[in-house]
């Protein structure tokens, strides 16, 4: 039974195809191959896990007809005898840009950004062009079809790269033979997105990953806008968006925490992104996996730095010498955690790099079977196509490898690559093995000739005695041509062969330098691959990888720090709170909180610290920083708010460690002031080796920052001309965006249609006293202006920051309830602060304004218990006032000072330890702490200190040993580092 239904197939198919055939063929007489092709005796994999042992593969019009052990081989098939060799389904490659050239930034033109889009019925920003397909510029790339077919791949995926949103691919067959029409499986295979702007257009916005993100949002939301018909206007890309929508989504990430970003946005709009990630996933591998998300992996492991000079060496990052050694390893750990993944060929600067990292991703443990999912089953999966590729299975493309052995072995030759059926030659099959050691004899000398690498990258070696003779081998078609000289006469002897087929002694002609003619004998004396399993034991010995540390860069921990139950005994207490500074006082902290504060405390079990002679402190509050954050400003546009720094904090920026060190345990990342209407803010607590979500302040309040000033009226800025350019226009730019804002809440209250603007919500929230104002100010008339805009729409700016002429309007801003930040001693640095005195904290504080001391200064900000030492001088401010100015006073600024800012039973045991009185130039914090947690530590630190110096030296051994061994290597660059501020455009 089960053989006629298999004959109705292929009747069927037969008839179906040559129905189908109806194009002139006007190129000359042809006819067309209606046999089967029947490939026997192979050790056959169906699918990467369904082996079969002399197995045959059936295969007619370029599809699989069957695969298994017995399978009836039609009388007019051509058949092929594998014996001894393997079949394995073809490779795909899922992100690719094969054959459609990604477009050039255009040179010349304006210097100005462009703040307007360029199209006309299109989306209003050029970065998003979901409306693009990939098949009307495609061109199939002969040249990097060979490549890619060599590497093993059959089938690719690709894409315009260029822009946000990208439009749609095209899945192609790497058929030389047949055209676009039989080689194009889909040609519309997904849409494509990333976080990158498109090169061809100067459109300004977004200018930073925070804008872009908001800007894919917002195109999600008006998508479903448009779909409702509220838009009477038309837009080819959201109809291209939304005719799209159930097509398969690729997000290019490029990085970790950008995979997050991505699958953030995907979980907001119920889209399954398939992203493609960096390579260094196994640095945050539980949240990776707790995304739940595909990925397409590339394989694109970093070369070791040439470390032989060690001042140059000196440039190179701990975490760079890390990322080298760990990289290899992440597809293994990607596997572990039970991640799917397939594996791509982008980023690789050629395609034969291919190989070479799938090798070292073995040696680092990555499972073969694994590994041969990732490049079959998997992507057919994640492209929806796996009823055609991905494997052998009948019905599906006839894309397959034949191979002399199993596919990932070292010494296995790949033979034919077979696409759609058409054959296409890697290595003759038929080739006769020559890798050996032998003796040649040639114009009256005798020669060592060795013959080692693999069958399709030989290796040769002439020597006699320990004098070697440089050579060359070229093998193809059982014919051996060798060339070999000596380097002392320069004298090149050139020899060509046939090798016999059952393979052994071998012979030729030999052609002299003088360009006479003789023989040359090669004598077998033993196989080479005795010596090659020697030299593969020693140098494929399981490399050493370094552990992960929270964060994985210097400085870091194994295992994250855990709370600690901790009395302090005898400490000077300075709680920030009406009990003043406390003297030979003990705090007992618990769970995390601290839970008693006075003499002779029990420590019931918590570890005793003798703080006698030293002070303890709340944790120092810096109201405006722009420490650990990716990106300070969006630019492109006058109004911002639709950004938040909470889409782009960096956990791993040096930075928070060192103001660990300097006492401070939580900040505010506030937008930069490049746009009168910033960006959101970012409160966080400062947990060393947490990721970008453990450090964000639980349940922070919401605020925003505003600006004022030459900044945002840009007369110190190069060749900007947006609006509004006089600080006249800056007022008015307020309140057309809160009448607008206005608009749009009262079109929500009364019920009525409304396009979800994200920018326009976070006005509201200002409207209604749910979200605060932090505004970057100098001049009074501005700082005045700002308070009155604000009551006439009926709240109250919060904070206002920098403020260097508050002394002059420190009444009205304690009538309007503002506080200030400050900076304790700047001025006269631009030409709106002239006016800028050190007695400024001091003056506004003596009108009752609530008053904080903050950094605005990656330097700075580790060092803010001695600014705030400066009030003390300047303004003769107690110690006490003074040091609530860092402490209790931004806390209040944040709306967070029921958790934290002072000492008190109840609050967050957020404490700094000193050595020292805490406002004193000679005091080191000892000890940091947040939430009973040690996130700092001297003693620690100098153990961490030997650490770093230690690992340092074994990772340049280990380059040095990469590079004495014939690894690449790469020069030693230096990475400056970018300290991000105010005026900061990414």
């Amino acid at each position: 039974m089960k053989k006629y239904l298999l004959l109705l197939f292929l009747c069927a198919a037969t008839i179906s195809v040559n129905a189908q055939d109806y194009f002139p063929k006007n190129d000359g007489v042809k006819e067309s191959n209606s046999n089967f092709t029947a490939f026997t005796n192979a050790t056959l994999f169906i699918t990467p896990t369904q082996k079969i042992n002399k197995g045959t593969l059936l295969i007619h019009e370029g599809k699989v007809i069957a695969s298994g052990k017995s399978v009836t081989i039609p009388k007019n098939a051509v058949v092929i005898d594998l014996k001894e060799k393997y079949i394995y389904p073809s490779f795909i490659d899922p992100y690719t840009g094969f054959g459609i050239e990604k477009p050039k930034r255009p040179e010349g033109g304006r210097r100005s950004p462009q703040y307007e889009a360029s199209r006309e019925g299109f989306y209003w920003n050029d970065h998003i062009m979901p409306e693009t397909n990939g098949i009307d510029t495609f061109k199939y790339d002969k040249k990097n079809a060979e490549e890619l077919r060599e590497a093993g791949f059959g089938v690719v995926n690709t894409h315009l790269m260029d822009g946000i949103a990208r439009g749609t691919g095209v899945l192609v067959a790497l058929n030389d033979d047949d055209g676009d029409a039989a080689r194009i499986i889909e040609d519309a295979s997904g849409q494509f997105f990333s976080f990158n702007k498109s090169v061809t257009s100067r459109q300004s916005y977004p200018t930073s990953l925070m804008g872009a993100m908001a800007l894919l949002r917002q195109v999600y939301y008006d998508a479903d806008w448009y779909e409702k018909g509220k838009v009477k206007t038309k837009d080819r890309s959201l109809e291209a968006l939304i005719a799209n929508r159930n097509k398969v989504s690729f997000f290019e990430a490029g990085n970790k925490t950008n995979n997050l970003r991505a699958d953030k946005i995907g979980d907001q709009f119920n889209i399954n992104y398939v992203i493609v990630g960096g390579g260094d996933e196994y640095e945050a591998i539980e949240q990776i996996k707790a995304t739940q998300a595909r990925y397409i992996i590339p394989l694109n492991f970093p070369e070791a730095y040439d470390v032989s000079d060690p001042y140059a060496a000196e440039y190179i990052s701990l975490q760079e010498m890390r990322k080298w050694n760990q990289a290899p390893m992440n597809p293994k750990k990607l596997t572990e955690n039970n991640i799917i993944f397939s594996l791509t060929t982008h980023e690789l600067k050629k395609v034969s790099e291919f190989k070479d990292n799938l090798k070292k991703a073995f040696a680092y443990g990555f499972d073969k079977t694994k590994a041969l999912e990732a490049l079959t089953t998997v992507p057919a999966e994640l492209l929806g196509k796996s009823d055609e590729i991905g494997s052998l299975q009948p019905g599906r493309y006839a894309n397959f490898l034949i191979t002399s052995g199993p596919i990932f072995e070292e010494d296995t030759t790949l033979y034919e690559n077979w696409v759609q059926g058409n054959k296409n030659i890697i290595n003759t099959k038929d080739q006769t093995d020559i890798r050996g050691n032998y003796t040649l004899t040639a114009a009256g000398k005798t020669y060592d000739f060795n013959v080692t690498g693999t069958p399709s990258k030989l290796v040769s070696n002439v020597a006699i005695g320990e004098t070697e003779y440089p050579s060359k081998l070229e093998y193809s078609e059982n014919w051996v041509t060798l060339s070999f000289s000596n380097e002392e006469t320069k004298e090149v002897f050139r020899t060509t062969g046939i090798i016999p087929k059952q393979g052994g002694n071998f012979s030729g002609r030999l052609v002299a330098p003088d360009g006479s003619e003789s023989s040359f004998n090669a004598v077998r004396k033993s196989d080479s691959k005795a010596s090659s399993e020697e030299n593969k034991k020693e140098t494929d010995a399981p490399p050493k990888i370094l552990p992960i540390m929270y964060p994985n860069v210097g400085y870091g921990a194994i295992t994250k720090p855990k709370a600690q139950n901790i009395l302090f005994k005898n400490a000077t207490v300075w709680t920030s709170e009406d009990q003043g500074i406390l003297t030979e006082t003990d705090v007992l902290v618990k769970n995390g909180k601290i839970t008693g504060i006075g003499k002779n405390l029990s420590a019931g079990g918590a570890t005793v610290v003798d703080a006698t002679g030293k002070h303890l402190t709340a944790g120092i509050i810096d109201e405006h920083s722009h420490i650990a954050a990716l990106a300070i400003n969006e630019a492109g546009h006058n109004s911002s708010a639709e950004v938040t720094i909470e889409d782009v904090i960096d956990p791993e920026d040096m930075n928070i460690y060192r103001n660990l060190a300097g006492g401070v345990t939580t900040i505010q990342i506030l937008h930069g002031s490049a746009n009168p209407i910033g960006g959101r803010s970012a409160i966080i607590k400062l947990k060393w080796g947490e990721d970008a979500e453990g450090l964000k302040f639980p349940d922070a309040p919401k605020f925003i920052k505003f600006a004022l000033g030459e900044n945002v009226k840009q007369s110190n800025w190069e060749s900007y001309d947006r609006f509004p350019q006089t600080r006249m226009g800056v007022e008015q730019l307020y309140v057309n965006y809160f009448n607008r804002a206005k608009a749009y809440d009262e079109q929500k209250k009364n019920g009525q249609p409304f396009r979800y603007d994200e920018e326009m919500e976070v006005l509201v929230e200002i409207l209604n006293g749910e979200r605060f104002i932090s505004c970057h100010s100098y001049v009074q008339s501005e700082i005045n202006m700002l308070m009155k805009v604000a009551e006439k729409f009926g709240f109250r700016v919060n904070t206002f920051t920098h403020i260097l002429e508050g002394y002059k309007v420190a009444d009205k801003m304690k009538e309007h309830g503002v506080g200030g930040s400050t900076f304790s001693d700047w001025w006269a640095y631009k030409f709106e602060v002239n006016d800028a005195i050190p007695y400024n904290a001091a003056i506004m504080a003596s009108q009752g304004v609530t008053v904080a001391i903050n950094s605005d200064d990656g330097e700075m900000s580790r060092r803010l218990n001695q600014e705030a030492a400066k009030s003390v001088k300047y303004g003769g401010m107690t110690e006490e006032e003074a040091w609530k100015m860092v402490t209790i006073n931004p806390a209040k600024l944040l709306h967070i000072d029921n958790r934290v800012g002072s000492i008190k039973e109840g609050k967050d045991a957020d404490l700094v330890l000193w050595s020292d009185h805490p406002l004193s130039v000679y005091a080191k914090a000892e000890k940091t702490l947040i939430e009973g947690i040690p996130y700092f530590d001297k003693e620690t630190d100098l153990q961490k200190r030997k650490a770093v110096k230690a690992e340092r030296t074994q990772l340049i051994n280990m380059m040095l040993a990469e590079k004495n061994g014939g690894g690449k290597t790469k020069p030693p660059t230096k990475k400056e580092r970018r300290d991000l501020e105010c005026e900061t455009i990414n």
